[in-house]
Formats: structure tokens, sequence, C-alpha cells
């Protein structure tokens, strides 16, 4: 017979055979691809091999430890249901699906177009929904949207759009625009934030936040400190968009930070300045390279933002991040042993 060779993953899911010389080679490249980009510490031997012990379990699916279980928040939630499964159920009615037939520790309500530039023209409405739920459930909810600058932006928007600015070589105007939809949506956050505050909402997510670049990380740690100036008992969940922040703008800064080029360990002590109570880290899936390669990568990376964060950390573990494959229904193989790795080795505080 042959060496054994263990059944894992590709980064889009595809299903892949590997042999234990190969699966710690992965394991060591993604490794050290994280080390170098992020300048931080490589996991250690114990952590790399608690990690190879992890990827290589039998079964299917795997679970943490005893004791070790997590809580869940989410993004979108209050209508994967109706809209995204096509199932007519309210969102109220959504709600108490969650809590009650699935166990959810929180859910988030927000606009199907989940952004605030949408959510505001119509945040009474979504509030009295939000309310309605409050009303008959017992778990926190929270309002979602994404900060999404790019909706501020020409032909939709008032702003002028960077995208198309940047290659015509006007950069002046182009640094300017995205400077002026941080204003948009900074009022934009707060307003929304006031109409859920009124109704007893527990809490505020800002999904996918640096998605346009540094000036949109910047819209959300600006509108996470007046949210908790104005309302200091509301709850604010930051849930980055990427790894990494891409300086769009490249020369932004929050508290004499520079944005752009932070990585998960820099970017959560921004979300703890500007107030945030819950920082959702995200590393990116490699499509093309193997799951023990990607959760290497994952796990230094996270290890580094959990090892300084001073406020609870949520790995996302949707599509596509945090060591999840992707593709649109989730291999619970691989899923879960992500969740595990990220539970036990890189101590994160929720999902």
């Amino acid at each position: 017979m042959g060496e054994r060779k263990y059944f894992t993953r590709m980064g889009d899911g595809s299903p892949v055979y590997m042999t234990e010389e190969e699966i710690r080679a992965d394991m060591k490249e993604g490794m050290e691809d994280a080390v170098s980009r992020g300048k931080i510490d490589p996991l250690s031997e114990e952590d790399f091999e608690k990690l190879y012990r992890i990827i290589t379990m039998d079964g299917t699916v795997v679970g943490v430890e005893p004791g070790k279980q997590i809580v869940l928040t989410n993004d979108s939630g209050g209508y994967k249901i109706n809209v995204k499964s096509m199932l007519p159920v309210a969102k109220e009615t959504e709600v108490l699906i969650y809590e009650r037939v699935l166990g959810c520790d929180s859910v988030d309500i927000g606009n199907t177009d989940y952004n605030y530039k949408t959510a505001k023209g119509v945040a009474k409405r979504e509030a009295s929904i939000l309310k309605q739920a409050l009303n008959t459930s017992t778990m926190p909810l929270f309002f979602g949207g994404m900060p999404d600058l790019g909706f501020y932006t020409e032909p939709d928007g008032p702003c002028g759009n960077w995208a198309t600015l940047l290659p015509d070589g006007k950069i002046k105007e182009a640094l300017a625009a995205q400077e002026q939809a941080v204003d948009y949506s900074v009022k934009d956050i707060v307003y929304v934030a006031e109409q859920a505050y009124d109704v007893g909402a527990d809490g505020i997510n800002l999904d996918t936040c640096g998605a346009a670049g540094d000036a949109d990380f910047l819209a959300a740690l600006k509108a996470t400190e007046e949210i908790k100036k104005r309302f200091p008992e509301l709850g604010v969940e930051i849930g980055m968009a990427g790894e990494f922040v891409l300086g769009m703008h490249g020369k932004l800064k929050y508290e004499g930070e520079r944005l752009a080029g932070m990585y998960p360990h820099k970017q959560v002590k921004m979300a703890e300045k500007a107030g945030a109570s819950i920082f959702g880290v995200v590393v990116n899936t490699n499509c093309n390279k193997t799951f023990p390669w990607n959760i290497a990568r994952v796990i230094t990376f996270v290890k580094a933002c959990t090892d300084v964060a001073e406020i609870p950390v949520h790995a996302d573990v949707g599509m596509g991040v945090c060591g999840t494959p992707m593709t649109e229904n989730m291999p619970s193989d691989m899923l879960s042993r992500a969740d595990k790795a990220l539970v036990e080795i890189g101590k994160i505080d929720g999902f």
C-alpha cells in the first residue's frame, strides 16, 4: 500500500486528496505568506501540529472541545429565508425561526438592499419591523447594513465616481469624491442607527467595511464613534470586507494612523478606538490553493488579531473567507474544521 492520502478541498470547494507531506508543505507555505504580508509572528510548533491534526481528523463533521462553544452574530440574517430562499415568511417571523428553530444567539435585520444609503429612505419602516420582532423575541437583535460608498457615486449618487476619475488622471477630484462620500455615509449610518435605537435595537452591524477601500473603512469608524457618543448603550459590530484595507484614497487616517494597508491585527485597534463592541475579522480564501494552505494562513492572521484585541473578535466564516471555500453551498467537512481551528487555535470569541 502507498502512503495514506487525506481528503480535503481546494479553496473553490473541489475535492482533493493529499499526503501528510503535501499537507504540511502547504500549511507552511500559507503560514509564511501571512507572516510575510502582515509582518506578524508565525504559529508556534504546538499550534501548527494541532492544526495539522484538525485538518486530518477522521469524520465529515468535527466539533470543538466541550466547553469551548462560542456565540454567533450574523449579517443580513433577517431576509435569508424569505428573500434568498424564497419562502413566504415575514421578517419578524423569520427572526422567531432563527431563535426558536435554528437556535441562533442573535440575528441582524436589515433592508434587503443591505446598505445604509438605501435603508435611510425607509428607516422608519424598517424600524417598525424591527420593533415588532423585538416585541416577540428574546435574543439580541441588530439592525445591519454596509457603508458601501459606491452607492454615493454618480450617476445614482451625489459624488464623483473615483473608479472613473482615477483612470482619467483626475487624482484630486477622485480623492475629494471619496472624502465627500465618507461624510454622506456617516450621516446616513447615524440616522438609521437613531431609528433603530428608538425602537429598542440591541446593536448596529456595520458589515463589509472597507469594501470600497480606506474611505469605506473610515466611514465605518467615524459612524461608530458618533453612534457611541449619542447612544452609549447601543452595541456596534464592525465586520470587515477583507484582510487588507485597499488604498483607494491612500492618505486617509484615523487617530493619526494611516488606514490603507492595514491587516486584521491593526484593523481591530482602529475599531477599538472608534468604540466598537465587536470586531469581525476577515481573511480571504484563495480559490487556487488548498484548504491546508488557506486555513494555516487564516489562523496565523487571526491569532495575531486576537492576541492584541481588547474587544470580542468574531470571525466571518461566510462564503470565501476565514478558510471557508468559495462556494455557495458550504461543505460541512471543511467548514467545521475551519470553525474548530478558529476557536481552539485562533482564540476567537464568536462567529
